[in-house]
């Protein structure tokens, strides 16, 4: 077992991005406990970060910078951790490599450690799936192990990466020899993973899609990050990726060879709907088939599983009508997944709820498929829905009802007055949720639930 106090006792190490969502917090938590010297630095002020600040401010050996950063706090100091979304051109991250300090990831750091001590390392990346993809293994692997003899010690799971709330780093403690860590990476933990020229021991890479364009100055950089989750395995490892995926990943030449797993059969009866959420069991069940998990136990797990918050999550039915958040479709080839897997051609009787602020994303395609499925839709106004507004109005002279509200309990409430029994209710996005109303897609998703909540109480 690590010993972790050893790792970072007495170290002076600067955490660039307190955040919002529970990891900044637990990384520098995890620290301060080790007996490190933190200093937190966030753009935001202490007053936006107030519940971060307040748990850290016990520990005397946490500092803060907040409401802007300083070059110094990046030169002199013997580790800097940044966070996610850290511009690529930051002159505080130019000047700590300028000073020599070493600049990692805090996933990338856990993994790094982590297969150091002898764990295995499975990660996932795509554009979209990954959520899913990483949850489905690390639920298979629990519901199997659960089966394993008294006798026979079954590897500890741990679940992380970009997991909300969870510091992976703060797990390391836990790693031991033989255990698993499933982990989620987005493209930014992928950085880390570049920097520290590591790649998970399995890796699965599901699809790559138009994404953060208000970021990456292009689809190529995009994917030379999230290609840093194969790019440094060695012969032995596992590499399985989507079909539309596989010659860009082969082009590359990694050691590993990618592979394309088989479809699951067809009488494996999934509870989440959707061809891609077949798509996303058969990446799934390929790398629990290399942990070396018996098919009885991988088809009874994947069957069982019941899918996640905020990804087609049928949360009732009101009068009739089902309603599915789907608030983690961010872009519009994720809203366009949700309407084939709810949707029937034959019938449109999809009512729609899209629309927030902009990544420059293509909407095209999600603009051409919208007719087939829904018979209303109800825009959220925000920036990004104003790229499509007169394209989406335009479809009322094929029949179909076209509204625009401004705030989420104008737009849900529309939606829940204007649809009919039979009906269904789906709130896909296909936007970025930060702007005006929403601190992240898990608010955004948190006040929908809240609104489907108190709709139900008012009958």
């Amino acid at each position: 077992m690590l010993n972790c106090q050893k790792l970072f006792e007495g170290k002076k190490i600067t955490v660039l991005g307190l955040g919002l969502l529970g990891r900044g917090l637990g990384d520098a938590e995890f620290l301060a406990k080790c007996g490190a010297h933190v200093l937190v630095t966030d753009k935001k002020t202490e007053a936006q970060l107030a519940e971060s600040v307040e748990k850290l401010k016990h520990y005397n050996n946490v500092s803060f910078r907040l409401g802007g950063h300083d070059e110094k706090d990046f030169a002199g100091r013997d580790l800097v951790i940044k966070g996610a979304k850290t511009p690529l051109d930051s002159p505080y991250i130019a000047a700590a490599r300028k000073a020599g300090v070493p600049v990692v990831m805090s996933t990338a750091l856990f993994a790094k450690y982590a297969m150091e001590e002898g764990a295995i390392i499975v990660g996932i990346t795509g554009t979209r799936g990954k959520s899913t993809v990483t949850h489905m293994i690390h639920y298979v692997l629990i519901s199997a192990f659960a089966k394993a003899s008294a006798d026979r010690r079954a590897p500890n799971v741990i679940l992380g990466g970009n997991i909300r709330g969870i510091s992976t780093l703060a797990m390391l403690p836990e790693i031991k020899k033989g255990d698993i860590a499933v982990l989620e990476l987005d493209s930014w933990q992928l950085q880390g993973f570049g920097d520290l020229q590591i790649s998970p021991n399995i890796s699965i890479f599901t699809n790559l899609m138009p994404d953060h364009l208000d970021y990456y100055q292009g689809l190529d950089a995009y994917f030379n990050d999230k290609a840093n989750i194969f790019k440094f395995q060695k012969r032995g490892d596992s590499l399985f990726v989507g079909k539309g995926i596989l010659e860009k990943v082969k082009a590359t030449r990694p050691e590993a060879a990618p592979h394309v797993p088989p479809a699951i059969p067809a009488d494996w009866k999934l509870q989440i709907p959707g061809e891609h959420n077949r798509e996303n069991a058969s990446l799934a069940a390929a790398a629990l088939r290399s942990l070396g998990l018996q098919e009885s136990d991988i088809q009874s797990g994947l069957e069982s599983f019941v899918g996640l918050e905020g990804r087609l999550q049928l949360v009732g039915q009101i009068k009739g009508v089902n309603v599915y958040n789907d608030t983690n479709a961010t872009t519009p080839e994720a809203t366009v997944a949700a309407l084939r897997a709810v949707g029937n051609a034959k019938n449109r009787k999809v009512v729609l709820i899209m629309g927030g602020d902009d990544k420059f994303l293509d909407m095209s395609a999600l603009t051409a498929e919208i007719p087939k499925w829904c018979s209303k839709v109800v825009l959220f106004k925000e920036r990004g829905t104003d790229r499509v507004r007169d394209e989406v109005f335009a479809m009322k002279s094929e029949g179909m009802d076209v509204y625009e509200e401004e705030g989420l309990p104008n737009t849900a409430g529309r939606a829940f007055s204007i649809a009919v029994p039979g009906e269904t209710i789906l709130f896909s996005p296909a936007f970025t949720s930060f702007g005006k109303y929403f601190k992240n897609e898990y608010d955004r998703g948190n006040q929908f639930m809240a609104l489907v909540r108190a709709h139900t109480a008012n009958g």
